[in-house]
């Protein structure tokens, strides 16, 4: 059995896209692992399949490489804008807005939340700076931005081992369902980041990760709306204001498309 793909990315963090909308298409984590693998699959961050919505254009659901199903991606978002034209989505991480501007695509991704419970933490703690550290690296913030992140602000994001502490963090049974980790350096021009991403590891860049780190520094009072965020990947316009939806605008590329062999990758 086949199914068509399209290959796209978002400052190199990279998809493999279904469009399962008039065909399904059966997902289990074993098949998304097999896709996400770069020897012997396709090879990619994310496996995102488009499901029909009653509620919006259409549906999106996620699978990092890793073959866990998760809420929200705004890379992805930006690309499936771009791909289907669609300017409403529908996500386990709430309702995206995007429109295709040209060289660039905008989406909106709701509003972020703090309460612990909404992130979620194992119990109550200060989000603004979770009492907790990690080798040299402590108090972050903690948010959901339609998935779960903390906000390490550093002097010099090159001096962190995040592949080692990345997933040590991610782990911590203090974020049930796992954390997204990102550790971010402010400067005149913007902030500069580098993405432990939950079950995909060190990325090139994360829309979700640049997001959350543009709402912590405007929050925390060390950045101002809007913002650039680069990432080892190339750089994302955030922009948030308190009570309002997070804006994030920037590339999407196609890569190519082709016809996925199931039975080998099974």
């Amino acid at each position: 059995m086949r199914r068509h793909f399209h290959k796209m990315h978002g400052l190199g963090n990279d998809f493999v896209i279904v469009d399962a909308r008039d065909e399904p298409f059966d997902v289990t984590d074993a098949l998304a692992r097999a896709i996400a693998d770069r020897r012997t699959g396709i090879g990619c961050d994310q496996l995102i399949m488009l499901e029909a919505s009653d509620s919006a254009d259409l549906r999106m659901r996620i699978w990092n490489s890793d073959g866990g199903e998760v809420e929200s991606c705004g890379n992805a978002t930006r690309c499936v804008v771009q791909l289907t034209g669609a300017r409403t989505i529908e996500s386990a991480g709430g309702l995206l807005e995007g429109e295709n501007l040209g060289s660039e695509v905008e989406v909106s991704l709701g509003e972020p939340r703090f309460d612990w419970e909404d992130i979620p933490l194992a119990y109550p703690m200060d989000t603004s700076a979770l009492p907790m550290a990690w080798d040299r690296l402590e108090h972050p913030q903690a948010l959901n931005v339609g998935n779960p992140h903390i906000v390490f602000f550093v002097d010099d994001i090159e001096a962190v081992p995040l592949e080692e502490l990345g997933a040590k963090i991610e782990f911590d049974p203090a974020f049930p369902e796992r954390i997204n980790v990102n550790v971010a350096e402010v400067g005149s021009d913007g902030i500069r980041l580098r993405t432990w991403e939950r079950g995909a590891g060190l990325t090139l860049a994360c829309g979700t990760g640049a997001c959350a780190t543009a709402v912590a520094a405007i929050k925390s009072r060390r950045a101002s709306s809007p913002l650039s965020v680069t990432m080892p990947g190339g750089s994302l316009t955030i922009a948030w204001q308190p009570g309002e939806p997070i804006r994030m605008r920037g590339a999407a590329t196609h890569v190519f498309e082709g016809e996925l062999d199931l039975e080998s990758l099974q």
